[in-house]
């Protein structure tokens, strides 16, 4: 990107010194740690609802119950990732934690699993925000996968501009859905002590089965789509103002705390107002349709919903890259994804989440329905792992209350464990089988990184620095026009090596050889010696190519290939020139005893 783009678009560097300035305040970090968790309140109620009015209103009376439990469930893994946090300050969330306590290949499957999560809630929350824009806009219905795309860049460019900007740009949006469900649910709340229970905005459908277990943990898996999310602050708490585990654990624990009473809220009036989701009203409207109608505080309830659910992707551009950096640093992703970038962001894993992301939507057309079975299955394995391991953390270092600590950690991992289970039962037809089989692949790639950078490392260990690896040897530069670019790159030569070789490729097509060595001679004073190569076939790289590994064979040493190469004034007149020196650098690369060196020539101005 050039420099000028790349400044209009994403601001001016920021020097390593200016971390501490982008380090993200509590209020900013909602913004950018808190949408997933934040949108699930929009369709966590539902999930709950559609499964227990298959029992029709047997199955509703187990509504509120549901609903407590996956609270209580909340506070739990809540208070087991404050633990994290404060025992694993570098971040990494359940990756970390699974892999100090449980062992290795456990950190592995956490990390794969919340990968694909991260990788399912950017698709899932951006085809959702873009079916709700295509709600208010149905002409935009033929082109939401272009919105989609669309949508997933300008993320892509808002995080690129480092943690600080991308939080700040989301507060607005988090503290609007918040202060307008929450008056909303006030207001709510006020009419029911004031008038009672209201007429119920839908009947109650018949019961197509009865109430069974099976039934009820459905809900609840269901319903515990709500939390997902809430691991992300426990994998980024070095983006956090200092004392940073500090300002995460209480970032966690208000979010955690809002969460938890908007779903309660949510789901305890939507039971009042008998409410019934569906595809076209969601429980929220139907809440804000009974004790608001269509006042200004009902659409801003369903505006900043739509809004809230489309951005909630950027919980994943800032947990992704982070868990990235972490596995890199231990050799189990690129070392690329752990380098900061011009803004300070992990902008290589930003922009690898994001174009997988964006091939994910437009193999599935932009369907929200069609992407919702692979959501959640990842974050409840996420989630048991980590309490397993946390469980194993108290046991091995104990401390203060340390037994009541794993006992609340256990029965969290026990009770997302059995989770896990259902949610992968429920959905594996429907395309959990994709996640099931995602994530042992993701685990042998992780193997594969791993034993590569291990074997290099090997190959490249060594003791003292030896007096010499290269001996003096020979300089081939190829030679295609008698110009200044081809004088810089012969001077150069002759200043490494006594031993150079010009190399001319002659084509059938071109003018006569014998001609352009009789000119080579004048223009050189007949001080280099020039090699005239037939091409019968016209090729120029092949004979060229040849040559030189004929000549890194020989007994004279190694071979320096120095190649001319033109810096033009404008980036568009790049594609003119040095194709010659690309493709040549790309068939050389990997040779043995060969070495390749770029000479430039500025253009003037």
């Amino acid at each position: 990107m050039p420099n000028t783009l790349r400044r209009l678009l994403l601001g001016p560097p920021l020097p390593t010194a200016a971390e501490g300035r982008e380090r993200l305040s509590r209020p900013k970090a909602m913004g950018a740690f808190g949408l997933d968790a934040l949108s699930s309140v929009a369709y966590g109620p539902d999930e709950i609802l559609y499964a227990l009015l298959l029992a029709g209103s047997a199955g509703l009376a187990f509504d509120l119950p549901v609903a407590a439990a996956i609270a209580i469930l909340l506070a739990i893994v809540a208070f087991s990732y404050r633990q994290t946090i404060y025992a694993y300050p570098r971040g990494g969330g359940s990756y970390t934690v699974a892999k100090e306590n449980l062992g290795v290949r456990p950190g592995l499957v956490a990390a794969a699993a919340l990968s694909v999560d991260y990788l399912t809630t950017i698709a899932v929350s951006v085809t959702a925000g873009t079916a709700a824009i295509v709600a208010f806009v149905p002409g935009l219905n033929a082109h939401r996968v272009v919105a989609d795309v669309a949508l997933i860049v300008l993320l892509i460019l808002i995080n690129l501009r480092g943690v600080r900007e991308a939080g700040a740009a989301f507060v607005l949006p988090a503290y609007l859905f918040v202060g307008s469900l929450g008056t909303l649910l006030i207001v709510g709340g006020v009419h029911l002590v004031l008038y009672g229970t209201p007429t119920p905005a839908h009947p109650t459908p018949a019961a197509s089965q009865d109430v069974s277990l099976f039934l009820i943990l459905r809900a609840f898996a269901g319903g515990c789509t709500a939390m997902t999310g809430i691991e992300a602050i426990a994998n980024g708490v070095p983006a956090f103002n200092k004392p940073s585990s500090k300002n995460a654990a209480a970032t966690l624990i208000t979010l955690a705390l809002i969460l938890g009473v908007l779903f309660l809220g949510v789901a305890g009036l939507g039971r009042a107002v008998g409410a019934v989701p569906s595809d076209q009203s969601n429980v929220i409207a139907q809440i804000g349709h009974t004790f608001v109608g269509d006042s200004p505080l009902f659409y801003a309830v369903q505006i900043s919903a739509a809004i809230v659910l489309m951005l909630a992707a950027n919980t994943s551009f800032n947990g992704f890259p982070r868990l990235a950096a972490v596995m890199a640093e231990d050799d189990w992703f690129p070392h690329r994804l752990s380098h900061r970038g011009f803004r300070l962001a992990y902008s290589n894993g930003i922009i690898a989440i994001g174009a997988v992301a964006i091939a994910l939507v437009v193999a599935f057309g932009g369907s929200t329905h069609a992407l919702i079975p692979l959501f959640a299955v990842g974050v409840f394995l996420c989630f048991t792992l980590s309490q397993a391991g946390m469980v194993r953390h108290w046991q091995r270092h104990r401390g203060d209350g340390w037994r009541r600590k794993a006992a609340i950690n256990g029965t969290g991992a026990v009770v997302t464990g059995v989770v896990t289970l259902i949610v992968v039962g429920e959905k594996f037809t429907a395309g959990a089988w994709i996640v099931v089989l995602l994530v042992p692949l993701l685990v042998g790639l992780f193997y594969g990184v791993h034993g590569h950078y291990n074997r290099v490392r090997q190959q490249l260990a060594i003791g003292h620095l030896p007096d010499q690896l290269y001996a003096p040897g020979q300089v081939i530069v190829p030679v295609s026009r008698l110009n200044r670019a081809t004088a810089m790159a012969l001077s150069y030569a002759r200043s490494i090596s006594d031993n150079v070789l010009a190399v001319h490729v002659a084509a059938e097509t071109d003018a006569d050889p014998d001609e352009f060595a009789r000119r080579w001679r004048e223009w050189t004073d007949d001080r280099i010696p020039l090699q005239l190569v037939p091409s019968p076939y016209r090729e120029v790289v092949s004979p060229l190519v040849r040559l030189i590994e004929e000549r890194a064979r020989s007994d004279e040493g190694a071979v320096t290939v120095v190649l001319p190469a033109l810096v033009t004034r404008h980036i568009w007149q790049e594609p003119l020139h040095n194709q010659l020196e690309y493709v040549l650098t790309l068939a050389l690369l990997g040779k043995p005893n060969v070495v390749i060196a770029s000479v430039p020539t500025r253009l003037p101005d």
